[in-house]
């Protein structure tokens, strides 16, 4: 599914779960797609199951997958409430971002145009 990068300064279950989105949010992983199981998974990249555990809680705590008893783990669907949260966030992170930019006098005009071009290239995953 992907490799960990051991020379990275971020701990291995950070580097799971921004792997894991980064899968989720490309599209290569529908809603309601079965995630590798933490055995799986622990097993695939030779490290403590404890820790693939650790990332698939932060996941499901941020929206990107669902837990069902005794089935896995599975790609949270895009209209589900449980991403209101993590919508909200996101958008509180990145009117801190755009201040920011204002200030360092980023014109808005390129500040639109990349999220325009952002926006565009997400929705056309979404569509393939």
């Amino acid at each position: 599914m992907f490799q960990l990068d051991y020379m990275d300064h971020r701990p291995l279950y950070e580097q799971i779960k921004e792997k894991i989105k980064t899968v989720i949010i490309s599209g290569a992983m529908k809603p309601d797609e079965k995630v590798p199981s933490v055995r799986e998974l622990a097993q695939s990249l030779t490290i403590n199951p404890n820790t693939i555990h650790k990332a698939y809680k932060e996941l499901e705590l941020e929206g990107y997958i669902y837990s069902v008893r005794a089935k896995g783990s599975f790609v949270t669907p895009i209209y589900n409430k449980i991403n209101q949260a993590r919508k909200d966030n996101l958008l509180l992170e990145l009117d801190k971002l755009v201040s920011e930019l204002a200030y360092m006098n980023i014109p808005k005009e390129q500040l639109i145009a990349r999220i325009e071009e952002l926006y565009g290239r997400g929705r056309q995953k979404n569509n393939d």
